[in-house]
């Protein structure tokens, strides 16, 4: 008889008690609420910024590569700069019909200007850089561009976004770090820097209320057009109080950061670059990210910086994995002072958490705790938070102090809908109508989310996401398929090849995938270097028979048509963000991907497959 080995214990984390009430309804819908109240949080993200310079003004706050070593600025040298640019963004009239728009992507020039911003009272727009530089007409820059009408356009460097600026600045000023392209009348960054601040500005920053707008943060849905969520100081000021009241270890040690997490997204730029004036902590600004030739550079800061918190996406750590188990000097500095782990953006797949848990019991002899939470940038992002010990994924939390959730039912499937202080009031910029339809008549954002509880008969025990209510389909047999959940066990099935997958099927006799590789674990499995382009690796022979091994026992272990795979494709090409199939931060666009991929689609299900397609059945 084989006895299971104990797993050593967590490292010890103080999370806050968990303790929900559950109210059922008479229409089927269930509220959901932590008993504890939310403690008071800050009035701005001013107010915020500033109670973190009084707290610790020698404290490095920020920190970027430069070259080999760090440029750095503490807090009360922040403070300095943020006071200077704000008084000149006063100066210059901004305002929400004028706002700030800001091209390039995480830095320390950046950021200052983002608080320079929040301290005028004036929205600042961070956009994804890859709308300037990634893609081919410019087109979302173009749309942004009318519909926020910027009176200032933020680029750390001229010369790679000259393009994107010829549009966005065209009616605004434009301000660079530095002017590699000779553009003319662009201010330089270091010349707003030296402005004299003046008593306008804390007239401006006593008028900032809870209702104030802070920022536009773009989402994408099914369309190819963003949606400017209106982010306002209250919103995200009452967010960080909900992390930390959800998190009370977090206040303990100083707070250390690693991220690349883009601030363009809710994840990076509200939770995380909040998070550290929230705590007085420090962000190094991680210049990696999740692709060929780039998570190297993760590894790097890491190896220097050593986090005591590390957020990051699926794609993130699958990216960062392959040198964690093969470089134990890697592995004892990521884990050496490292509190815990928490994941977003998309489900973790379960070989991705036992290979951390295992790594993190290798290097420090205790599992460090993984959490994740849940949320739209609609909702700043926080609504859902997991503060509890978990010994695999799937569990999303329960809710934060101050969010009602409310859970409808909707076929088979309970919708997540919340309201709450950090949940936008303004829904859309200048769309009435998607802010409409995104809220119910009891002012519950509807978030088009399906969710079911861990445990039917203790509500403590959190929630499990359940997919995207529009992304889920029948068979011809009327046999519904559950794409979220399916697609991150077919993700871990198929470890370490595929990075990500479309589920397709809609209308069909049996489903099929199309799958994005992973680029180094498909090379590790060819037997040749990592830089093989993809192309390459979709057609190799030892990369088609691994996934078509992994589908076969997949569909082994399957009883029915919903969750077994008949074919799959292997993508040549990675996602396209112009074509909205993917955001910054990994996460695949269902809906967008299927239509941009019709032509696959068709030979996925031909009569008579090519000899590209995998047959699994």
């Amino acid at each position: 008889m084989n006895v299971q080995q104990a797993k050593p214990p967590f490292k010890a984390v103080n999370f806050a008690p968990v303790v929900v009430d559950r109210i059922d309804h008479a229409d089927g819908s269930i509220l959901l609420r932590s008993r504890a109240a939310l403690p008071a949080y800050d009035p701005s993200l001013a107010a915020l910024f500033r109670r973190a310079v009084e707290k610790a003004p020698s404290q490095l706050y920020l920190a970027e590569r430069a070259g080999e070593d760090w440029r750095k600025i503490t807090y009360e040298d922040a403070r300095t700069i943020v006071d200077a640019i704000a008084s000149a963004l006063l100066e210059r009239g901004l305002s929400a019909a004028r706002p700030v728009v800001i091209l390039s992507g995480n830095g320390i020039d950046h950021g200052l200007l983002t608080l320079a911003c929040e301290h005028a009272g004036i929205p600042v727009a961070p956009i994804s850089v890859a709308y300037s530089l990634q893609s081919a007409d410019l087109a979302k820059i173009r749309y942004i561009t009318e519909l926020l009408n910027p009176g200032l356009v933020y680029a750390a460097d001229t010369g790679p976004f000259a393009k994107a600026l010829g549009i966005a600045g065209a009616n605004a000023e434009i301000v660079a770090s530095k002017n590699s392209a000779n553009l003319e009348n662009v201010t330089l960054f270091d010349q707003l820097a030296q402005t004299k601040p003046s008593a306008t500005l804390e007239k401006a920053i006593g008028a900032i209320t809870k209702d104030t707008i802070a920022k536009f943060l773009f989402t994408s849905g099914s369309t190819n057009l963003p949606k400017a969520v209106v982010s306002t100081h209250g919103m995200l000021t009452a967010n960080q109080e909900m992390i930390v009241s959800c998190w009370p270890y977090l206040e303990e040690n100083p707070l250390v950061l690693c991220d690349w997490l883009p601030w363009n997204h809710t994840f990076g730029g509200s939770f995380c670059f909040n998070l550290a004036q929230r705590l007085a902590g420090t962000m190094y600004i991680d210049g990696g990210k999740p692709a060929p030739g780039l998570a190297e550079i993760t590894v790097k800061n890491i190896t220097e910086v050593s986090p005591t918190t590390y957020f990051n996406v699926p794609a993130g750590y699958s990216a960062i994995l392959p040198h964690l188990e093969k470089d134990e000097q890697f592995a004892k500095k990521f884990f050496s002072r490292l509190q815990m782990i928490f994941y977003a953006g998309a489900s973790l797949p379960k070989d991705l958490w036992e290979r951390l848990e295992n790594l993190a019991i290798k290097a420090t002899g205790a599992r460090v705790p993984m959490t994740t939470a849940w949320g739209t940038t609609e909702t700043s992002p926080l609504s859902l938070m997991q503060h509890f010990y978990a010994d695999g994924p799937g569990v999303i939390g329960v809710p934060c102090l101050g969010v009602e959730t409310k859970l409808v039912p909707s076929g088979n499937k309970l919708e997540i809908r919340v309201r709450g202080p950090n949940v936008t009031r303004h829904g859309y910029w200048k769309r009435e109508d998607q802010t409409k339809a995104n809220f119910d008549e009891d002012g519950f954002y509807k978030s088009g989310d399906a969710v079911r509880f861990a445990d039917p008969n203790d509500p403590n025990k959190g929630l499990i996401f359940d997919g995207r209510l529009a992304e889920d389909f029948k068979l011809t047999s009327g046999t519904w398929v559950q794409v979220g959940t399916l697609r991150v066990a077919l993700i871990a099935a198929c470890s370490p090849v595929v990075q990500d997958m479309v589920i397709c099927g809609e209308g069909r006799d049996h489903i099929g995938v199309l799958c994005w590789l992973n680029a180094a674990g498909a090379a590790k499995v060819a037997g040749v270097e990592p830089s093989s382009p993809l192309a390459e690796l979709s057609r190799h022979p030892k990369v088609l028979e691994h996934v078509g091994q992994a589908l076969k026992k997949w569909n082994a272990g399957q009883s029915g048509l919903s969750t077994k795979v008949a074919r799959a494709i292997l993508l040549p090409d990675a996602p396209s963000i112009d074509a909205n199939e993917i955001t910054d931060k990994g996460y695949i666009n269902q809906r967008a991907a299927l239509e941009r991929r019709a032509a696959e689609i068709e030979r996925l299900f031909a009569k008579s497959p090519d000899g590209a397609v995998i047959v699994a059945i």
